[in-house]
């Protein structure tokens, strides 16, 4: 009997992968997201939180606080609030990772690499976040900064 449907073993392992890496590539999407949006969201956050303080800032300023003991002022705050959250959101992604464990493919539940990267990331949007405000309230009139509501 001669044979019939020859293909390369190339071709049926890929047709037989697609609905994996169809999911996978969902997956990355939908993860590249909600990296995108934590980084708007803590971006926002932070820069709301170094705003509602201009007042604040008005009344160091009055008193005679230079302009980089304020920002050293935020930008210590900032790390503090970044270094608890990092370790929260690092044990919490831990712990989700070990559930997901099924739908990885080629990466480790805790791979260190990922967990580092995303974590710089965010921690570099909270600085910048935190800075760039300040820097625009430090350059606010301190007289104008305690009578803004």
């Amino acid at each position: 009997m001669p044979p019939f449907n020859v293909q390369k073993i190339d071709t049926l392992i890929s047709r037989s992968l697609a609905a994996t890496r169809m999911y996978a590539a969902t997956l990355a999407g939908f993860a590249a997201l909600a990296l995108l949006l934590a980084c708007a969201g803590l971006y926002g956050l932070i820069a709301y939180l170094v705003t509602q303080r201009t007042q604040e800032f008005g009344i160091r300023l009055a008193l005679g606080a230079s302009a980089s003991q304020l920002r050293g002022l935020v930008l210590r705050d900032a790390a503090r609030l970044i270094g608890v959250a990092t370790v929260i959101g690092g044990a919490i992604a831990l712990v989700g990772s070990r559930a997901l464990t099924a739908l990885l493919f080629g990466v480790a539940p805790g791979d260190s690499q990922t967990f580092i990267g995303v974590s710089l990331l965010l921690i570099a949007v909270a600085f910048a976040a935190s800075y760039v405000p300040a820097r625009r309230a430090m350059r606010v009139d301190p007289l104008t900064a305690l009578r803004a509501e």
